[in-house]
């Protein structure tokens, strides 16, 4: 690591705690050089990171401490975070540090039977990073959690799966054509991951936003529940209805937001769209 890549990792103006992970954060790692990039890629003893926030009680079971990664190759219309699709919007973490953060916690996350989750962005985009940071937290006998889009399920072995206690796996549609349309990706790798996970017994818990008008065909939303019912591992459903607290980012970031007129769905809705996973035999919130 270069002198200078050291000074920027001590700016003090690089504040991991975000009061929230709807924070607007932009450029804090540009200065560092491709180089170091490249190589804290490779390696994963640096990672960038958009926020740390603790007392999540949505991300994984109890309380839990959140590390937001940047960097996504998704570009999901509805994001509420795009300012994490850009690797280097983030800060620069040595893995020493971003372990020492969470070690903070130790006790206060056993005790509130929580843990860890990786967030993102994508986490996988950073996986080397992401796993040794899983090796760190797991060795400290706290509860770790990926979440993820799936799609880079591959670059994980079936070993380094092993340190991820739960996996929250977001299936943005059923349909290939619309979740090609909703995040610019395919589908068939996404599925695959879920195939993996579920042939390895890991314990996954689904995350499915329902957005109006792109997410909220009940017949796509069925085939889903009985995709995951027949897989054997989903602990819980999480039917997340679409929100707008996203939309100065996609402004301030000069981004074409196609979303702006659409509004959160109905509570009828979202009940329906549990009510088709509940019937599958699955948990669904």
């Amino acid at each position: 690591m270069t002198r200078d890549m050291d000074e920027i990792l001590q700016s003090p103006e690089l504040q991991l705690q975000a009061k929230s992970p709807f924070e607007l954060r932009v450029h804090l790692g540009r200065a560092v050089p491709d180089s170091d990039v490249r190589s804290a890629l490779a390696s994963g003893e640096m990672g960038f990171l958009h926020s740390f926030t603790t007392g999540s009680t949505v991300d994984g079971p109890g309380v839990r401490v959140v590390a937001w990664t940047t960097g996504c190759q998704f570009r999901c219309l509805y994001c509420h975070n795009p300012d994490t699709w850009t690797l280097t919007n983030g800060i620069p973490v040595t893995l020493a540090k971003a372990t020492e953060e969470i070690r903070k916690y130790k006790a206060g996350l056993k005790t509130m039977s929580g843990g860890f989750t990786l967030s993102g962005g994508e986490p996988l985009m950073q996986d080397r990073f992401a796993v040794k940071l899983f090796a760190a937290v797991k060795a400290m006998g706290i509860h770790t959690a990926l979440d993820t889009n799936g799609a880079l399920g591959d670059r994980v072995s079936d070993e380094e799966l092993s340190r991820i206690d739960l996996v929250l796996l977001d299936i943005k549609n059923w349909n290939p054509e619309i979740h090609q349309k909703l995040t610019g990706i395919e589908l068939a790798p996404v599925l695959s991951f879920a195939r993996r996970l579920a042939e390895l017994s890991r314990p996954v818990w689904l995350r499915y936003v329902l957005v109006p008008g792109y997410s909220d065909n009940l017949d796509d939303i069925g085939q889903l529940a009985r995709f995951c019912q027949q897989l054997g591992n989903i602990q819980r459903v999480d039917v997340l209805p679409f929100h707008q607290m996203g939309r100065f980012k996609w402004k301030s970031l000069n981004l074409d937001y196609a979303l702006s007129e659409v509004q959160p769905p109905p509570h009828s809705l979202v009940e329906q769209a549990c009510a088709l996973f509940r019937a599958e035999g699955l948990k669904a919130f």
